[in-house]
């Protein structure tokens, strides 16, 4: 059989999901390709976008036999085309099967650490839309958007039904001031961002100046925070703790609230440090450390090892020097990991199993409904 050629349709089957919450679809073939908009167990047909080493893409062409999950989009601006927001990708199904599929993601990452029997039913969000409590807008000071998924175009829009009742409101002020001269781009640049969260107005707005990080998702971090709570008030307040990815603070206070007397707040961002620090929480140092260079990590384990609980909740990329803070005769009994990533979660979990934790429960929860993000806690003892 002749091997896929560009442009060329076929109809197949989807048999899975990629982790970027794309259908994964296999050519007569017998290749790969990859597919936006459909779900596991639609027939459809497609055609061939493009290719990338062993595998390929594809494009939607016509569905065959639909999921009977799925339902219409409750944003005007879905899609998958190249003027679409590629925001909330998996918009057209039922929220439930969204559940459905990132739990079972989870289980089947993590099925060779042998822990699916410590791995709790994925937590909901209690609001599947006007939940997002932070945005970053493109403009080239004519049209104001997103930027469409897998390109470098802006992909316009009207309205945001996942953005909080406030942020929607900015953002309805923002378009009304459209066209904006001093929104242009600079040379070389393709749009100019505007940053937005619950605790500012339109008014307040500065192009190109990224707000503090903060969880997407004010429900669900308040359940992160009460599980974090919960936990850490078995443990005895006076063992020193070490956080890591710290911030400004948004676990850290939690730690201090249990009353512990010795915290050790670690950030890579000298801003966020001294945010932290001026917060003056109870019992807390806020330290700075770039926790992605290997011997700031290891001056790090010198000047933490007298800690014996450990907190941390790094970006997608995990924990990549996490065996520098666990030699063979680390103090750590109790690790409280807080991850935003599946893949990079289970090659950390591995490192923390060899040495010597094991989990007691997992908690998954869905932070941002119609993507496939999927927020882990995990809490692991030795």
């Amino acid at each position: 059989m002749q091997p896929a050629a560009l442009h060329q349709e076929f109809t197949a089957r989807v048999r899975d999901l990629a982790t970027d919450g794309r259908g994964i679809v296999e050519h007569p073939t017998g290749q790969v390709f990859f597919v936006s908009g459909v779900w596991p167990g639609e027939t459809a047909r497609f055609r061939v976008s493009g290719f990338k080493q062993r595998f390929g893409f594809a494009q939607l062409v016509a569905l065959l036999e639909p999921a009977p999950e799925r339902v219409t989009p409750p944003c005007p601006h879905h899609g998958v085309g190249e003027r679409d927001c590629g925001g909330c990708p998996w918009q057209f199904m039922d929220y439930r099967a969204q559940c459905v599929a990132k739990e079972h993601r989870v289980r089947k990452t993590l099925v060779r650490h042998g822990i699916d029997e410590r791995i709790a039913s994925l937590r909901p969000a209690p609001d599947v839309l006007g939940y997002r409590n932070r945005a970053q807008f493109k403009t080239d000071g004519r049209q104001l958007g997103f930027v469409a998924a897998g390109s470098n175009r802006l992909a316009p829009i009207k309205d945001c039904p996942i953005l909080t009742a406030h942020n929607r409101s900015t953002l309805h002020t923002l378009l009304g001031q459209l066209p904006n001269h001093a929104w242009k781009p600079q040379r070389k640049h393709g749009w100019t961002t505007l940053d937005v969260d619950d605790d500012m107005h339109a008014s307040e707005v500065v192009t190109n100046q990224r707000r503090p990080f903060r969880q997407g998702n004010n429900a669900q971090n308040s359940f992160m925070r009460l599980w974090l709570a919960e936990r850490l008030q078995r443990l005895d307040p006076s063992r020193t703790v070490t956080e890591l990815f710290a911030g400004s603070g948004n676990f850290t206070e939690v730690i201090a609230a249990c009353g512990f007397h010795s915290i050790k707040a670690v950030e890579g961002v000298a801003e966020s440090v001294a945010q932290l620090a001026a917060r003056e929480l109870p019992g807390t140092s806020a330290l700075c450390h770039n926790l992605f260079v290997e011997a700031e990590c290891r001056q790090l384990q010198a000047r933490t090892a007298d800690s014996s609980v450990l907190v941390l909740d790094p970006p997608r990329d995990g924990f990549k020097h996490i065996a520098s803070l666990l030699p063979k005769k680390h103090g750590y009994r109790d690790v409280f990991y807080i991850s935003c990533d599946v893949a990079t979660f289970s090659r950390d979990l591995q490192v923390l199993l060899e040495a010597g934790l094991t989990v007691r429960e997992l908690q998954p929860l869905d932070l941002f409904p119609h993507t496939p993000h999927v927020e882990l806690l995990c809490w692991l003892q030795t």
